[in-house]
């Protein structure tokens, strides 16, 4: 058995696109183009050292739209991301908003939730996985002794 090797703190975010019935084909495929490029983007500067402080992530397809998964290393490093005009999120932010709301007719609501986990308000644990998942691909695992035999011991509870 194993857990996630992460002993900081962690912010997790949550960002979906939800179709509605009359949905616009062009302003779809804009935000998944867009998004697929802004993790191209996260996970080669995730290769080349971490600076922007992304972590991982994964993506989802909900029954009510896909959803990506992201950890990052603060807030902090996911608001400096998400509002610099040197990446990829803001220019793309901002086009998606002059598309939907020149007319007033978005056919595609997108939404996010941000979590911000203090160190020691988490735990997991991945038994007989080929791959990990979750937090656990994101920052690695280690033997789930490490951090207590019990759910109740790895969250400190």
């Amino acid at each position: 058995m194993k857990t996630d090797a992460h002993d900081g703190d962690v912010i997790v975010f949550l960002i979906g696109m939800q179709p509605r019935p009359t949905w616009n084909l062009g302003q779809a495929a804009f935000l998944t183009r867009s998004m697929l490029a802004m993790q191209r983007e996260l996970k080669r500067d995730r290769r080349r050292g971490g600076a922007l402080g992304f972590l991982g992530g994964y993506n989802a397809l909900t029954t009510t739209g896909p959803m990506a998964v992201q950890y990052w290393r603060s807030f902090e490093d996911l608001e400096r991301y998400a509002r610099s005009n040197d990446f990829r999120h803001r220019p793309a932010w901002l086009k998606f908003y002059a598309m939907t709301h020149e007319d007033g007719r978005s056919r595609a609501g997108i939404w996010h939730e941000t979590y911000r986990v203090p160190a020691g308000g988490h735990e997991s644990i991945y038994g007989d996985l080929a791959t990990p998942v979750g937090l656990g691909a994101a920052v690695g695992v280690q033997p789930v002794q490490r951090r207590g035999t019990s759910a109740r011991e790895r969250i400190g509870a």
